[in-house]
């Protein structure tokens, strides 16, 4: 690679430690920009729920959600519920596990404008992700996770201000616990191979909203 601050490990055929796992969905409401999961198994759950809203005619109804757990429906060759198992096994035998985190780069305000700008600003998050990884970065906690404060992000060359920020992270508690009880209609097509631990999760996600 020609990357200049690629790192020298890159191709190492023994492999190389893991920091941070990123889940992402399009969602233009209701999933703010960035969280944290709590721990290994809430992690998992984030990414056996991820939905995106589509966005043409060929994926279904215009923004409607599709489930697309891990984003790994057109490549797992087997029973997603055992896939979600491998995930949690791989927390009990894993020493140091990677930090799990959700993020949301297309929420749109009222006008149907973004909130976020994307692209290289995106970096920002990344900072933050990457500190929190190496347990630097300060968050607090909220019922989908641990989350920054503005000023927990690093704004330099970047006006966006504390009303801006509020919009970006706004949960309407009512709107996701009616998301996650929906939850349902994955759990139930995994029937007998979905792992307790997913059960479980949903039940805290729900008594925390």
């Amino acid at each position: 690679s020609q990357c200049p601050t690629i790192d020298p490990d890159w191709e190492n055929p023994q492999g190389v430690p893991i920091s941070a796992f990123i889940f992402g969905g399009r969602r233009m409401s209701d999933i703010p920009l960035v969280y944290q999961s709590f721990n290994w198994n809430h992690g998992v759950y984030l990414g056996a729920t991820l939905a995106s809203e589509t966005t043409a005619a060929a994926e279904g109804a215009l923004g409607n959600l599709r489930r697309d757990p891990m984003a790994m429906i057109p490549f797992c060759g087997y029973n997603m519920g055992d896939y979600f198992r491998h995930w949690i096994k791989m927390g009990k035998i894993l020493k140091e596990k990677p930090r799990i985190f959700h993020v949301n780069w297309f929420r749109k305000d009222q006008d149907g404008k973004f909130l976020w700008p994307g692209f290289r600003d995106n970096m920002r998050v990344l900072r933050w992700i990457v500190e929190r990884s190496n347990g630097r970065g300060k968050a607090h906690e909220g019922p989908l996770g641990w989350s920054p404060e503005r000023d927990d992000l690093d704004w330099s060359g970047m006006e966006f201000d504390q009303d801006q920020w509020n919009e970006l992270m706004f949960i309407d508690p009512k709107s996701l616990r009616m998301q996650t009880l929906r939850h349902e209609e994955l759990f139930l097509q995994l029937s007998e191979f979905l792992p307790k631990e997913m059960l479980f999760e949903r039940e805290l996600l729900v008594s925390r909203l």
